[in-house]
């Protein structure tokens, strides 16, 4: 690894604007943004997947591998990425410093604690969760209902013990006891809005705009009348600077904000973003799991809301994962051609989808030892059928070399002028917002709702919140609701169980099926197989 002065010196920051975090991580002063405002923006590259499968796609891998191949070819490039939850790390999908000779660095520190933002997350949360019970319990001068509280609590681990718990047991001077529950810090709207907010007043305004519950009079109460947004803002004013890292061959790496794409808008930071592309000519940028969550929320919540516009779109896929949803599969290393021939419907719903947005879409085949050439030759095959051109990565074991031949296709189609085409209009009702997301990119024949959820349109309605974007929350493995639903079912119907306004971040969220805000652990959780030893090295993360 290089000092990180040293890359943040090759970005064109000054010293005043990097603020280091020992010999390999910085933050980076909100104040290089306003220095850079004039400066014209780089191109944008989305990286996004087909549906994720226990095998894995590599679509970090993927994202760090383009940026390293901008690099081979002498280009002016970085990436942006989210940071990795502690949930994942040490449960079951790992971290989310990509994999091979595509990694960024330092994977360990990236992978655990990192500059500490997901602790500030979570302390300005639980500020505001303590801040609720701690009024009700003196006097209540708001006529907080208890019954009515959205606000749950939040941690950075899988523990589904804590899904639905009691607070304020024992006794008349421990609070008022009432139902609460914990969430993932990732699922947090304070995260959501640290991820969106351009400033400290717009995250101070967005913060202040939370609501919380309701009154006895059945009246909103936001974090404005708790007279709290200064101290949570306080807890977050080196959280919301962008942190700089690098990767494996030293290209320059914003990794900043941790939203899951599954149920939160999982998209890395706008000021990182937009960072980026003030310093850089081209930004690789990746949204959580698949096309049919993370993309369309990137599209339709962050690049509306922030006047952003892509250039092109990859949609990463592997030999292994059209297996898995082209099921019943064996031993999916195999070769089965029948296989992959029957999974390729669940990558060309995803390719369909993605070119209703207007850019460039291509396809990366995340190439694994054991995939045959017949097997690369249906996916090549199914694209070109689509209109769009495949290519072979092999940026895992040839790090930036490997991906040069697509890196080249990106920067052809970024010339292209593009017009970006969201999915729906705000000013439709709830209802037909969702259903077009459900129909259009799910591919569903109905939307179903619980008698919670549209209790809770109707009040949202009544509140006039409804010209806000949809912020899909769902199963990542099924473009239904269903988990169990692999490849590209169609005609079913799409079940939502509650509906939430986050009216500090700016959507409105939908929860499909039986998702949860807070994961639990598997049976074997990945924390078994972390270790560290006498010198400080760590084993065991992946």
């Amino acid at each position: 690894m290089k000092p990180i002065i040293e890359i943040a010196e090759k970005l064109g920051l000054r010293d005043d604007e990097v603020e280091q975090y020992g010999k390999y991580k910085a933050k980076i002063s909100l104040n290089a943004m306003k220095r850079l405002s004039d400066r014209p923006d780089g191109k944008l590259i989305l990286v996004t997947a087909t549906n994720p499968t226990p095998a894995g796609e590599g679509k970090t891998t993927v994202t760090v591998g383009l940026g390293q191949a901008m690099g081979v070819l002498g280009k002016n490039a970085c990436i942006a990425l989210r940071e990795p939850s502690l949930g994942p790390v040490m449960g079951i999908k790992g971290g989310a410093a990509g994999g091979g000779y595509s990694q960024v660095v330092p994977m360990e520190d990236i992978n655990l604690h990192f500059t500490g933002d997901i602790h500030a997350v979570t302390a300005a949360h639980n500020l505001l969760s303590s801040i609720i019970d701690n009024h009700i319990h003196h006097d209540n001068e708001l006529l907080i209902d208890p019954r009515t509280i959205v606000f749950k609590r939040v941690m950075d681990l899988n523990d589904r013990s804590l899904r639905n718990i009691i607070t304020g047991l024992g006794g008349k001077s421990y609070g008022i006891p009432r139902e609460d529950g914990f969430m993932i810090t990732a699922a947090s709207e304070i995260m959501a809005i640290l991820c969106l907010a351009d400033n400290i007043e717009d995250l101070k305004c967005r913060l202040s705009n939370i609501i919380i519950g309701r009154n006895y009079n059945d009246q909103p109460l936001t974090v404005e009348d708790l007279g709290v947004a200064g101290a949570m803002a306080a807890l977050l004013k080196d959280a919301v600077k962008p942190n700089l890292v690098q990767t494996l061959e030293g290209t320059p790496c914003f990794i900043h904000g941790g939203p899951f794409a599954n149920i939160a808008h999982g998209c890395n930071s706008i000021t990182a973003t937009r960072l980026a592309l003030k310093l850089c000519d081209y930004v690789i940028t990746e949204a959580g799991f698949g096309a049919d969550l993370g993309a369309e929320k990137f599209f339709d919540i962050k690049c509306r809301t922030q006047n952003l516009t892509p250039s092109a779109v990859v949609i990463v896929t592997t030999v292994k994962a059209l297996k898995y949803n082209g099921a019943p599969v064996g031993e999916l290393s195999a070769p089965d051609t029948g296989a992959v021939a029957r999974g390729l419907e669940n990558l060309q719903t995803h390719i369909e989808n993605m070119q209703k947005f207007g850019p460039t879409v291509f396809v990366a085949i995340n190439k694994f030892a054991t995939d045959t050439d017949e097997e690369i030759n249906l996916i090549k095959e199914c694209c070109a059928k689509n209109g769009v051109i495949a290519d072979i990565c092999e940026v895992f074991e040839k790090g930036g070399a490997g991906g040069v031949g697509l890196a080249r296709k990106l920067i052809e189609a970024a010339e292209q002028p593009v017009k970006l085409k969201p999915l729906y209009e705000l000013d439709l009702d709830i209802k037909a917002k969702v259903e077009k997301i459900v129909k259009e990119i799910y591919r569903g024949a109905a939307v179903k709702y619980s008698p919670e959820a549209n209790r809770a349109i109707v009040k949202i309605e009544a509140d006039h919140h409804t010209d806000l974007p949809i912020c899909m929350a769902k199963t990542q493995y099924s473009l239904s609701s269903d988990a169990a639903k692999l490849g590209a079912p169609r005609g079913f119907t799409f079940n939502v169980s509650d509906v939430k306004l986050s009216n500090g971040a700016g959507f409105i969220v939908v929860f499909g099926g039986n998702i949860m805000t807070m994961p639990g652990l598997p049976r074997v959780p990945s924390a078994n197989m972390i270790d560290i030893d006498n010198e400080g090295n760590i084993s065991g993360l992946f």
